[in-house]
Order: C-alpha cells, then structure tokens, then sequence
C-alpha cells in the first residue's frame, strides 16, 4: 500500500470519510463530532492499492506532546490485510516527526473490531468502556539511529 499526504479537500479522502461516516451509521453510530467535515488542522493520510484510495486515518494536534488520532477507516474489501495497522503506523511516525509522541484516541464501544485493533497496536484503555466512548493512548518511542 502506498500511503501519503492528502489534503483536507481531496475528493479521494472525501469519498473515504463518507464510506467511513455511511457505515457508522449501519452500526447506529450518531455522527455528532464525528462528521466528514474537512479540518484544516488535522493531517491525513490516504492509503492506495493498485491506484485506488482504499483506506485513511489523521492525527491532529492536542495539547504540546500529544496528538489525536481519528479517521481511521480501511473499505470493507479491503480488510484483513493489514491495511489499518500499516495505516496507524504511518501516522504514529508522522505525529512522533512533529514532535507529538503521545497519541490518544476515542472509539465507539459498539465497534468490538476497532477496539481490538487499537488494543494489538500497542494502545491501552485509559477509560471504562460503558460511556459510548472508549479513550485510548500509547507513547511512542523515537527508535534508534
């Protein structure tokens, strides 16, 4: 998979926010705050296979040190094949570059796939699952020269 910058209005990354908001809502996921809206302050990235935009994540700016992941989403035939780790893995090392080694996340508790995933990559729960919302972080570590 080939992974790189995207521009908040790019019409590939647009198509995947709105795959990704459609199935949130088969799961009866609101959108609320997790609308497709365009954010000029988060950073995204687009992964392609043979050409095609098939999955995408962000990181955004928190306070100093940290930044949020969101936007992680892999198109259903897609699946399987390692496409949403290499998605997040890509996107620790573009928040770690920008000097933000701490990342947290938050994901619906109705998503068991999703919270299974942030779990095998290394994030731990730092709140009870039960409020909707399950937070998530991991510190990275710079790896050596």
């Amino acid at each position: 998979m080939l992974i790189e910058t995207r521009d908040s209005l790019d019409p590939e990354l647009a198509a995947l926010l709105a795959a990704q908001q459609w199935e949130l809502a088969e799961f009866g996921v609101r959108a609320g705050s997790r609308t497709a809206e365009p954010d000029d302050a988060a950073e995204y990235l687009v992964g392609a296979v043979h050409g095609r935009a098939v999955a995408c994540g962000s990181w955004q700016a928190l306070e100093p040190g940290t930044a949020g992941l969101s936007r992680m989403y892999v198109r259903p035939a897609f699946r399987g094949r390692g496409l949403a780790r290499q998605m997040i893995v890509a996107v620790e090392e573009e928040a770690l570059a920008a000097g933000r080694p701490l990342l947290r996340l938050e994901v619906e508790a109705r998503l068991p796939a999703a919270i299974a995933l942030y779990q095998s990559s290394g994030y731990r729960q730092v709140t009870p699952a039960g409020s909707g919302l399950v937070r998530f972080e991991k510190r990275l570590l710079a790896s050596v020269q």
